[in-house]
């Protein structure tokens, strides 16, 4: 029985993984790319200034500035925020002083319009923001991972839902099948075939087990509405006044209207003094005054986002306006919320230094690896089973996922690069130019399956490792040769949003480099084929093969 139920759990795990691997090694890729997305997002908008931060003036000298401004433009607003010169995870990355604020709501609605500038720290005056090129940026690849493209949002939403579940069930099944899984660990035999992609499978998934368990789970749990609709509706009920009213009460809306924001520089100033003495110099990111009526005008100061858990609501205290005493926080978010966004923050990893988000990324590629290794498993195992009396459907199949294989493993990374290629080099004025990059990425992903299938494996995989290397090498180039955005500008001055983007892409050139001048030495593929390419490693299709030894 025991047998019988952990060979039930390997059939489980090995058929989970293969018919939605493709899609989660796109969620993964993607999904990896959102921990670095405002980097991206600020070099895909090159328009923009680099970190120029110089000598700034006194806390109450820009205080003073924001608040004549915001007097000037917006003297009946519900509500003023003064934005101070900081460094933030955003895709303008270095934030210079800047205010915003938002008019009195009008009758029946909650939120009114909105207004911003931004002023030069020492005068004060309001200064021209870059209009930067229409790009999607790094949140288009974020979006991607949990609603793909092309499709609409919910139908994305669905997809990934269903295979983000069938991941949770081949991560619980495969600690099941693991018999030595702490042997397996410290096990790597290369150069073996197929023992060498099953030992490079274990180890990467058992490496970051944490992860993929958090990062399923969390993934899932999270959309509530989406994925676990039953409990909201039991309790609210179905329709879309119940689910006003269920995020009428996750967000609740002071009801009661508000009056004019008002504050005074001195007060702020001693304000912004008091929460550096707690947070750090420098760590205060902004100020935010309201006056909900009937209760005290509050200012709301808040610390740079990613300094603690609950990465994009970061830091907050609140005062009173008029006298600065301590206001309790606003605790109107019930348990269930708070337990949600907690999910939320540790998917995302928004929260996290630059240390532990490095992390994030390097868990991330392995999660790359441990999708990618498994489907090239599913092949090398079946591989010797095909060559002689399968029939033709069989062979067809197998023939099926090493295409997808080649063409899902390296022509999405491939897509990839040419979506940031595309960035530099469609016109800025073209028409739907944000959507055109994306374009580029699927030609590119669908032109590498289409060579997958019409070359010999061995040689299509050494191609398509080259042609990607070549594309992440082109990114710094044409980025140098289109922009001053260039390592020569970025580097020295200590713009690392922007030179550590360019400094990625060269490492992913080499690696893939490295990867098909490794291949091409052990299968000794000519560079020109003229016999079989026939890849029992990775299990290519055709010719002569060379029989691996069994497990």
């Amino acid at each position: 029985m025991h047998s019988s139920f952990r060979q039930s759990m390997a059939w489980l795990h090995t058929w989970t993984g293969l018919v939605v691997g493709w899609v989660l090694f796109l969620v993964f890729v993607t999904g990896t790319a959102g921990y670095v997305q405002y980097e991206i997002s600020r070099w895909m908008r090159p328009e923009l200034p680099m970190e120029a931060r110089g000598d700034l003036p006194s806390v109450d000298v820009m205080i003073g500035h924001a608040l004549a401004r915001l007097e000037a433009n917006a003297p009946e607003a519900k509500s003023w925020q003064i934005v101070l010169p900081h460094a933030a995870r955003q895709p303008r990355g270095w934030q210079p002083l800047s205010i915003r604020w938002e008019e009195m709501p009008p009758d029946r609605q909650d939120f009114g319009r909105t207004g911003s500038e931004v002023l030069d720290a020492v005068t004060g005056q309001a200064l021209a923001s870059p209009e930067p090129r229409d790009t999607w940026g790094g949140a288009g690849l974020y979006r991607m991972h949990y609603a793909l493209h092309y499709v609409p949002y919910w139908v994305g939403y669905y997809i990934v839902g269903i295979c983000t579940m069938l991941m949770l069930m081949a991560v619980f099944s495969g600690v099941i099948t693991h018999k030595k899984i702490i042997a397996d660990f410290f096990t790597f035999r290369p150069g073996k075939g197929q023992r060498s992609w099953l030992d490079a499978h274990n180890v990467i998934s058992v490496m970051c087990l944490p992860f993929f368990t958090m990062i399923t789970y969390s993934g899932l749990v999270f959309f509530t509405t989406w994925y676990a609709p039953a409990p909201v509706a039991a309790v609210y009920g179905t329709g879309d006044a119940a689910m006003n009213r269920y995020w009428d009460d996750r967000s609740p809306v002071h009801r009661a209207g508000y009056q004019p924001a008002r504050a005074e520089a001195a007060l702020l100033a001693r304000l912004v003094t008091q929460a550096e003495a707690d947070w750090g110099t420098g760590r205060v990111a902004e100020l935010r005054i309201e006056h909900p009526r009937g209760e005290p005008a509050f200012v709301e100061l808040s610390g740079i986002a990613g300094d603690r858990m609950g990465g994009l609501r970061p830091a907050l205290l609140r005062f009173d306006a008029v006298e600065g005493a301590p206001l309790p926080p606003d605790d109107r978010e019930g348990a269930a919320a708070r337990t949600e966004r907690l999910l939320f923050d540790l998917h995302e990893g928004i929260f996290a230094g630059w240390v532990l988000r490095w992390l994030y990324v390097v868990s991330g590629l392995l999660g790359c690896g441990v999708i990618a290794t498994g489907l090239v498993l599913w092949t090398v195992k079946r591989r010797q089973k095909h060559i002689k009396g399968a029939s033709a459907g069989a062979r067809f199949g197998l023939r099926l996922v090493e295409v997808l294989n080649a063409g899902t493993v390296i022509g999405l990374p491939f897509g990839i690069a040419l979506f940031f290629l595309a960035n530099r080099l469609l016109p800025l004025q073209m028409e739907s130019r944000a959507e055109w990059e994306f374009h580029a990425l699927f030609l590119g992903w669908g032109w590498a399956l289409l060579w997958a299938s019409v070359r010999p494996l061995k040689r299509a995989w050494i191609d398509l490792c080259r042609l990607a290397a070549a594309a992440c090498l082109a990114i710094p180039l044409v980025n140098a040769l289109t922009t001053d955005r260039h390592l020569g500008a970025s580097l020295p001055a200590g713009d690392w949003a922007l030179a550590g983007f360019d400094l990625s892409m060269l490492g992913f050139a080499a690696f893939f480099a490295l990867v098909a001048g490794k291949l091409r030495r052990k299968w000794a593929v000519p560079d020109e084929d003229s016999a079989s390419a026939g890849a029992p490693a990775l299990s290519a299709g055709h010719g002569r093969v060379r029989h691996e030894p069994a497990e």
